[in-house]
């Protein structure tokens, strides 16, 4: 089968590099595509990177993806993605577009008739996940973000899909799964969800770590996922019995309640208690302290680095173990990339 997207066209057997426009509006946007057709049947798998500014080891890894596979040893299709939001990778660097503003991970799967975020969310709905049989985002810490990796999948309540998403999330091979207990939200892996593409989020690495071997995790984890897919044949290694894996789910965001300086008293991959000190916000002005405290018991998988802060901007978010027992919670998880209040 032909794969097309935009005015690349890779058929069976063939791939194909290069960059397609997108309208967003007031600016067009050249976004970096590599199809590979499979010379073998298969799925087809979508990977996008660069849907936030400053988070440097998905873009890469999804670039040196595209760079190492080859029709020969595909099965299906895959379709890559590196930078997926230029505005926000080349310009702002930020998990906000500079051209309005607007995290695009709050608003899949987008409006084509909206602002340029809205529309270029729009587009990627539109021409690299139709026909999908699974779909990976990938994301890690920004410049100013600690975070420990985890895989994030949601629950829709059709078992099929669910089970197929969490075979994906556990293939990886990270030791920690988040998943969010609805498919609701603007995030890319929920929207996904909500069309009936088994999807998961990928965070890898913090503070803007470029470094080879956080990559190379990266590369590692999307090489056992497409084994996993049938994308790539099994190596000996898959023999072997798959690394534990724990799973978790989002309980708590904390967000600063003023604009300030912030001191972090805890660090990522941390366990804390209920009403445990997290840090403290310092009033520059007047050296005014205010003591931030966690809301909930649980894993700190992600920690506001940065010195200056806004009010509402996120500080930590924390996760709990998941069970069954757990009928419910927050109808979106602690988003690391959005400067605003959830």
């Amino acid at each position: 089968m032909t794969l097309s997207v935009g005015p690349l066209t890779a058929g069976t057997g063939r791939k194909v590099r290069g960059t397609v426009p997108v309208d967003l509006g007031p600016v067009t946007a050249d976004l970096p595509v590599t199809l590979v057709g499979g010379a073998r049947p298969g799925p087809r798998v979508v990977l996008t990177g660069g849907v936030h500014g400053g988070e440097f080891a998905g873009v890469d890894a999804a670039a040196r993806l595209a760079g190492l596979l080859t029709p020969e040893e595909v099965r299906g299709q895959v379709v890559l993605c590196p930078v997926a939001n230029p505005p926000a990778v080349y310009q702002g660097r930020l998990g906000t577009s500079p051209l309005d503003g607007v995290n695009i991970n709050r608003v899949f799967p987008g409006d084509p008739d909206g602002g340029p975020t809205e529309r270029l969310a729009a587009w990627l709905f539109a021409h690299l996940l139709p026909g999908a049989d699974a779909y990976a985002d990938l994301h890690s810490g920004g410049i100013d973000e600690t975070l420990s990796d985890f895989v994030g999948y949601r629950l829709t309540g059709d078992a099929a899909l669910d089970a197929t998403a969490r075979g994906m999330a556990h293939a990886v091979g990270y030791p920690d799964v988040i998943l969010g207990t609805d498919a609701t939200g603007g995030n890319s892996h929920a929207a996904a969800a909500r069309q009936g593409i088994p999807a998961i989020l990928i965070e890898t690495g913090q503070l803007g770590d470029r470094d080879p071997a956080t990559v190379q995790t990266l590369l590692d984890g999307l090489f056992r996922l497409l084994r996993h897919l049938g994308t790539l044949d099994p190596v000996p290694d898959d023999t072997a019995p798959p690394p534990a894996t724990r799973e978790w789910v989002w309980a708590a965001s904390v967000t600063s309640p003023a604009t300030g300086l912030w001191y972090p008293e805890t660090d990522r991959g941390g366990d804390v208690a209920e009403g445990q000190s997290l840090g403290r916000l310092v009033d520059p002005a007047d050296g005014r302290e205010h003591k931030v405290t966690a809301p909930a018991t649980g894993r700190l998988f992600y920690g506001m680095h940065g010195l200056t802060v806004a009010t509402g901007a996120e500080l930590a978010a924390i996760a709990t173990p998941y069970t069954a027992a757990i009928p419910h919670g927050p109808l979106d998880p602690p988003d690391p990339h959005n400067p605003e209040v959830q």
